[in-house]
């Protein structure tokens, strides 16, 4: 069909197939088409590639800067995280970070472990914003989404002994 567009895979930046610049769709990203232009990662002189270790890092940094989140990572990754502590190896700030990145779009997905209390869609909504400010500010990188998974809620009395301790239920 002519002017149709195979749908975007869910997680993956749109792949564009012609080399014009197109604005986002609502909601997707912050960059104007001139600001991504001016981004200089691609000009007439080269072009600059952005890694995706890179990227990932620019957004677990910048995830960690929200309060409320108290980890990252799936329970597995943690496990895997406090065995790597053990041994001395310093812990990642890309645990529970995956991030997608093309020529000019990035998208992210982020495993947390919030504290309890914290209201959850609010902090994902502070923690995606947060992600799209630096990534585009660092990178030049127009963000098309940021993926936010609850893997777990930390209990405060979890600090206490690594273990939650069960009251009990009648004296």
């Amino acid at each position: 069909m002519a002017g149709s567009r195979t749908p975007p895979v869910q997680g993956v930046p749109a792949q564009r197939e012609s080399g014009a610049e197109q604005s986002p769709a609502p909601g997707q990203g912050t960059l104007t088409r001139d600001r991504r232009a001016a981004s200089g990662l691609v000009t007439d002189q080269g072009r600059t590639t952005i890694a995706g270790e890179a990227v990932a890092k620019i957004a677990g940094v910048a995830a960690r800067e929200i309060s409320g989140v108290h980890d990252f990572g799936t329970g597995t990754a943690r496990a895997f995280g406090a065995l790597k502590g053990r041994l001395g190896v310093a812990d990642s700030v890309t645990q529970g970070v995956a991030v997608e990145v093309g020529e000019r779009q990035a998208a992210a997905d982020i495993a947390l472990v919030v504290d309890y209390g914290v209201a959850i869609p609010d902090l994902a909504a502070a923690v995606r914003r947060n992600v799209i400010s630096a990534v585009e500010h660092m990178c030049g990188l127009e963000v098309t989404e940021v993926n936010i998974a609850v893997d777990d809620v930390h209990l405060p009395q979890e600090d206490e002994g690594g273990e939650t301790q069960a009251a009990p239920r009648v004296e």
